[in-house]
């Protein structure tokens, strides 16, 4: 609602000044410039009680004529208000607001609490560490860290963090980013870090999290149904047993409903590829080809020297760590597909070629050889 008082004041001009010099003094012109604009002007030396009369056409239309002028008043107050925080942003000036994580104020001035700023660089090296603000809270929470307002952690405040620049020194406003007058707590390159991190794609980083958090899977990711939706590994656990399965992506995100698949016994699936892969490790026609894609770009290599490596990890492969033998199914199978009545393993062929290389002399296939001639001597 407008202000009464904001009109009455110009009111009071009435009595001395004609209206027409009160309204250039209020705005800030000379008379003579707002003659120029065709306002027509009377003399007014009436009282006020007469002037506004709301009960008449004409004190209802002056009434608007005064009330647009404090609004009018109150707009230009408010301009003046942001163009003065807009220049004291540019000059990298703290206009109040939510006082951030790792400083405090003295004297209208943001100057860094040490003890605040190691937990914000621990922040943002735990985030390039650990890829994940999720876990980063949970981690948070049994620690007893908390914010400024001391309360615990959260998957927005700590991403609120991670976007504030005010962290490498410079003052925003409205999109734009000024050199700040504080002193920043985390240097440049924690900051392009991070932010190149959170530029990946979101779905894809929170899976390649989840990996690293749970045990291999030798066929996660490669396992796909004839009409190409991905079965991803679950599990449920009765009377202390673990049971694990691959499930239709869709079945996991929307339901049973979602997909026309059902969920598969995730061991004799991973039986039979393990069974396919050692066979092809001495396959004659699988290392055949290898042999011959080998010999083009390494001439000073035998067969033997790069035959002999594939067989012995053949035999080998039992005894490989779980998450060794997933390093190489995830090398050397670009899908596996779950056809009427068996599988469908889709090779591929640079993985096979990486592999020879990692079984060159002076790596793991040197090793293998010597461990040969070892149970050969015994």
């Amino acid at each position: 609602m407008p202000n009464p008082n904001n009109c009455l004041r110009y009111w009071d001009l009435a009595d001395h000044i004609r209206i027409d010099d009160a309204i250039a003094l209020w705005c800030g012109v000379e008379p003579a410039e707002l003659a120029s604009l065709n306002f027509e002007t009377q003399c007014m030396s009436t009282k006020r009680a007469a002037l506004v009369n709301s009960a008449t056409s004409m004190g209802r239309l002056m009434l608007n004529v005064l009330l647009s002028f404090a609004q009018f008043e109150r707009e230009v107050t408010g301009e003046r208000i942001r163009d003065k925080t807009a220049a004291s942003k540019a000059k990298g000036m703290w206009m109040g607001g939510p006082l951030p994580l790792g400083y405090d104020v003295r004297d209208r001035l943001l100057v860094v609490n040490e003890t605040e700023a190691k937990l914000v660089r621990r922040i943002f090296d735990d985030f390039v560490t650990v890829r994940s603000a999720t876990l980063m809270a949970k981690t948070y929470g049994p620690e007893g860290v908390v914010t400024k307002g001391g309360k615990p952690f959260t998957k927005q405040t700590i991403y609120k963090m991670l976007h504030n620049r005010m962290y490498v020194g410079e003052i925003v406003h409205k999109g734009q980013s000024f050199p700040g007058q504080h002193q920043a707590i985390v240097t440049q390159a924690q900051w392009d870090a991070v932010h190149a991190l959170i530029a990946t794609d979101g779905i894809e980083r929170r899976r390649e999290t989840y990996d690293r958090q749970s045990e291999p899977v030798l066929l996660r990711g490669l396992l796909f149904t004839p009409d190409g939706e991905r079965l991803v590994p679950s599990y449920t656990v009765k009377k202390g047993k673990t049971y694990r399965y691959y499930t239709p992506v869709k079945h996991r995100r929307f339901g049973a409903w979602a997909s026309s698949h059902g969920p598969l016994p995730a061991t004799p699936i991973e039986e039979l590829v393990t069974q396919q892969i050692v066979a092809s490790l001495s396959a004659p026609h699988i290392v055949q080809s290898v042999w011959d894609r080998i010999r083009t770009t390494r001439p000073d290599l035998s067969e033997p020297q790069v035959v002999l490596p594939m067989r012995n990890l053949a035999g080998l492969w039992q005894q490989l760590f779980p998450a060794e033998q997933c390093r190489l199914a995830q090398l050397l199978i670009d899908r596996v597909v779950i056809a009427d009545g068996g599988l469908e393993i889709i090779w591929r062929d640079h993985g096979w070629q990486e592999l020879a290389g990692e079984l060159m002399p002076g790596t793991i296939g040197a090793e293998l050889q010597e461990w040969e001639q070892q149970e050969v001597e015994a």
